[in-house]
């Protein structure tokens, strides 16, 4: 009966560390879920907040060039660092738009009536614009 009672005191023992290394691991395992969650919030809003963001709202296609009506919607100035027709850069003039502003890109560039563009627009930034346009008949 002694015996009995002994392995009933042991076991007794055994039972507190297994339960507060569980309860270590919730705790640790909720702890980076709230860490991983934060900084997913953050960086994410950061993003929207600073980062680089332009649309392309026409083109049109004249003698000798291709005409590129952008607008920046991002928080940051934008500078227009290389435009590619087709995969190839094309030579543009400069253009530098600050926040909640609009421009025409002028691309010289040869092109074909009722053709299939690809323009590639990009901002010293790394964000790019890429879309097929078809030029008139």
């Amino acid at each position: 009966m002694v015996k009995s009672m002994r392995n009933i005191l042991r076991n007794r023992r055994g039972i507190t560390p297994v339960l507060s290394s569980l309860l270590l691991m919730v705790i640790a395992v909720a702890a980076m879920s709230i860490a991983i969650t934060a900084t997913y919030v953050i960086t994410d809003n950061l993003h929207d907040t600073m980062g680089e963001r332009f649309i392309v709202e026409d083109v049109w296609f004249t003698t000798g060039k291709i005409s590129i009506y952008i607008r920046n919607v991002g928080k940051v100035s934008i500078k227009i660092a290389a435009v590619y027709v087709n995969h190839t850069s094309q030579s543009f003039t400069p253009l530098k738009l600050e926040e909640d502003k609009h421009g025409w890109l002028n691309v010289t560039y040869s092109w074909s009536s009722n053709s299939v563009y690809h323009i590639n627009v990009v901002t010293n930034g790394g964000t790019k614009v890429v879309d097929y346009y078809t030029s008139p008949s």
